[in-house]
């Protein structure tokens, strides 16, 4: 059986290096984790490779200030031997909503995590801060499959005890690309962006790298989970435990949960081919919180369809079902 498994992560490994990694990705996750669920699938597959070798997760940082993120954060950097990834929590102003189906309590009452408060934690923007003026330049990916908050503040953050520099320079040397699972393309209203516009719309229009977006319609389609709930010999698992208590309550979710989050995850570790092709132009958000798109725009793309989505439902179901080593 253990033969067979590590087979099986092999495998999926090795259909994540056809898509383009070659190289360890140093990633920064930033993640609303809680008023869906999806986050949870998404930071499975990102510690699924990470124990490849194919990434490096310098933080994971809350952009949701909900009670208790930063311990559910550190809950699944522990389950996957990886307690000490630095956890940021915004303070201010932020969102806070926690997930409706109450998984966090259950998995949070179930499994060991060290950090039990948000106070514990760092600052969200000092935390970014910190964290990237320690790599090299143009060589961050930025993960973000939540509200644009951090972010935004990030972009206008001035010179602290880390650097020099103020918010916009810091990311311009230190960070290669971001991807964000925002937005719907060519247009409409996705949550991610509207929950938080006045942010998004800062974010967006002043980041000075390339932008990958990955947008509702990409992840609308990729319905996951069911492979690993129904996996017997998954025993003690936060994140199948997610999983099987969520999906029974919505019947939109009776194939599985739709899966925004963890198609940011494949291609900010991986790349966009084969599965996608890039379109390329600008987001433009507006005040309600609604996108449109700039043909004429440059240095952001979203996500086209290369392949049959069946593909991609396989390999994000194959990742979230791995294990700690």
């Amino acid at each position: 059986m253990l033969i067979y498994k590590r087979f099986t992560l092999l495998f999926l490994v090795c259909a994540v290096c056809q898509a383009g990694v070659y190289a360890q990705a140093p990633v920064i996750f930033d993640t609303d984790m809680g008023p869906d669920y999806d986050d949870v699938g998404a930071i499975a597959m990102l510690h699924a490779l990470a124990d490849s070798g194919k990434a490096e997760i310098l933080a994971t940082i809350a952009s949701n200030k909900y009670e208790n993120i930063a311990a559910v954060l550190n809950l699944f950097n522990t389950y996957f031997d990886r307690p000490g990834i630095p956890i940021g929590v915004p303070r201010g102003k932020a969102i806070d909503q926690r997930d409706a189906q109450h998984w966090t309590d259950s998995i949070l009452a179930k499994y060991p995590h060290r950090i039990q408060r948000n106070e514990e934690v760092p600052d969200a923007v000092s935390l970014y801060r910190k964290v990237l003026v320690g790599q090299h330049d143009h060589s961050v990916v930025i993960i973000t499959v939540g509200f644009l908050t951090n972010l935004s503040n990030l972009l206008q953050s001035p010179p602290d005890q880390y650097s020099p520099l103020d918010g916009a320079e810091l990311v311009r040397r230190k960070v290669k690309r971001l991807v964000s699972m925002a937005g719907s393309f060519p247009s409409g209203r996705e949550f991610n962006v509207h929950r938080d516009a006045d942010a998004s719309r800062y974010a967006f229009s002043h980041w000075p790298t390339e932008i990958i977006f990955s947008g509702f319609e990409i992840g609308k389609k990729i319905k996951c989970g069911l492979p690993m709930v129904r996996n017997e010999a998954i025993q003690n698992s936060p994140v199948k435990d997610v999983f099987r208590i969520s999906i029974p309550l919505a019947a939109g979710d009776s194939a599985g949960r739709m899966s925004w989050d963890e198609t940011a995850v494949l291609v900010g570790v991986a790349g966009p081919g084969p599965y996608y092709t890039l379109h390329a132009g600008r987001i433009v958000v507006a005040e309600d919180g609604s996108n449109g798109w700039d043909e004429g725009g440059e240095g952001q793309f979203y996500l086209v369809e290369d392949r049959p989505f069946g593909e991609v439902r396989d390999l994000i179901d194959g990742l979230m079902q791995h294990r700690p080593r």
